[in-house]
């Protein structure tokens, strides 16, 4: 099949400011290159949720829980908690592994489970898991309790440390420069692997149990398989996504992996699109660049008038709750639903 040119130009563009992007967002501050990490790290969460929820609909209240899971794994594999120091992409995909196990222990008692009580299994699963990593300090210090771990050891790639500054080719790369490239170059392996299960026998099967599970056991879909299937799937993006998370912050803490964290990333899904990749892209975009230029306004205005405006964090979820039902009263579907979803 042929490709149209005008197809060929769009992709071009967006990869051009894409690779631009970091170098534009330096001159406003290396926070906004910060911004940008944590901004690329939830949309790896939520293109990891929308597995489960958007593509197998299967409503995951603590998906955060892998997330957590997949940092510490992280953190204790390549820190000197335990001495150890493993290579960073053997730390990483072990966290993933084990973020999947963790998935598959949620999926595996909570088969028989949907709508709200699933919801509660998940919800408490989430709050179980940082209530773990908060005392499990003793009799064995598995966790350092809610001290959290430092000196986490940063991404190295031969004599590359992705934290320190370096020059090439007369270019100054910071280390969160250099952590953009690298977040961005994950998150596109995973949207290929997002949009390849999505078109797969799987991903129809998961369609099929999200539209209508009885229908879909009575035409010969193993329905225990492929939900346990997608938690694992989702959990393992989630797990990387902590991993990396630690190779960046150098700490982490089970504050980092509060009851809000899943809330926001729930949200990101829904106000995207439900089962759709692109939309969840955009709604993780949104719901994390809008709060920093809100603040960043908030701040501007204050600063500049006699006009004195509340602190941004004060609103923030009142604005989050505002945004979420106007988007359920005139776009119940989100701001770019998925095809089978706009049919409907």
């Amino acid at each position: 099949m042929k490709i149209p040119g005008r197809v060929w130009l769009g992709t071009v563009l967006i990869v051009v400011s894409l690779l631009a992007l970091p170098f534009a967002l330096a001159y406003a501050g290396t926070a906004w290159v910060r911004i940008a990490n944590f901004a690329i790290l939830y949309v790896l969460l939520a293109l990891g949720l929308n597995i489960v929820v958007g593509f197998a609909g299967l409503l995951d209240l603590g998906y955060i829980a892998f997330y957590a899971v997949g940092a510490y794994a992280y953190a204790l594999l390549a820190s000197p908690h335990f001495n150890l120091h493993l290579p960073f992409w053997v730390a990483l995909l072990i966290g993933a592994a084990v973020a999947a196990l963790f998935g598959l222990l949620l999926g595996a008692p909570t088969l028989k489970l949907r709508g709200d009580y699933l919801a509660i299994v998940t919800l408490g699963f989430g709050e179980i898991i940082r209530i773990f990593l908060n005392n499990l300090s003793r009799p064995v210090n598995l966790t350092n309790g809610p001290q959290g771990i430092a000196g986490i050891d940063p991404f190295r790639i031969g004599p590359v440390d992705f934290s320190k500054s370096e020059k090439l080719l007369g270019v100054d790369f910071s280390g969160p420069l250099k952590y953009y490239y690298l977040l961005l170059a994950v998150t596109v392996g995973v949207i290929v692997v997002n949009v390849r299960l999505q078109d797969s026998r799987i991903g129809r099967a998961w369609e099929a149990i999200r539209e209508d599970e009885v229908a879909a056991r009575a035409m010969g879909i193993n329905t225990r398989n492929l939900k346990l299937l997608a938690f694992a799937m989702g959990a393992s993006f989630g797990g990387l996504a902590g991993g990396m998370f630690s190779a960046i912050q150098g700490f982490i803490s089970p504050e980092s992996f509060v009851l809000v964290e899943s809330i926001m990333v729930v949200s990101m899904v829904v106000l995207g699109g439900m089962g759709n990749i692109w939309g969840v892209i955009l709604g993780a975009l949104l719901l994390s660049f809008v709060p920093e230029f809100l603040r960043y306004g908030v701040g501007w205005v204050n600063e500049h008038s006699p006009l004195k405006l509340p602190d941004p964090e004060i609103l923030r979820m009142l604005i989050f709750g505002i945004a979420l039902v106007l988007v359920m009263l005139y776009r119940p579907a989100g701001l770019l639903p998925s095809a089978v979803r706009r049919r409907s």
